[in-house]
């Protein structure tokens, strides 16, 4: 596996142990669609939860959240309708963002809720 792959993986990892922690019931991991994947479904606060996971080994190009682009936003909304037709859930949906940078031995988290709305 290319060591982004590996970094993204564990990036993913570390997300869902923190989200846990703070209460979210996982529910999928790389849940996919067609060619789409969602990186983490959870349930919070009766709100059905789809978080996009940004790994970076650092912000110096740029920071995680300032990848998810006005495409990517369409992609994972996309798969999110895939995901509630799929399930039946009929929870208010809400997309939050988790960006992961290395500091040292630890991880710069920072958990972005309501990151973006879908638009139309």
């Amino acid at each position: 596996m290319a060591q982004h792959n590996e970094l993204g993986k564990a990036g993913e990892t570390l997300a869902a142990k923190y989200l846990e922690q703070k209460g979210y019931k996982i529910l999928e991991r790389n849940w996919q669609y067609n060619h789409k994947e969602i990186d983490l479904i959870a349930m919070h606060d009766n709100y059905l939860v789809v978080i996009e996971v940004k790994t970076r080994t650092t912000d110096g190009w740029e920071h995680p959240k300032e990848a998810i682009t006005n495409g990517k936003i369409r992609y994972i909304v996309e798969a999110t309708e895939a995901y509630i037709n799929e399930t039946d859930l009929e929870n208010e949906v809400r997309f939050d963002v988790v960006t992961l940078i290395p500091n040292g031995n630890d991880w710069a988290i920072e958990h972005i809720e309501e990151a973006f709305h879908p638009t139309l």
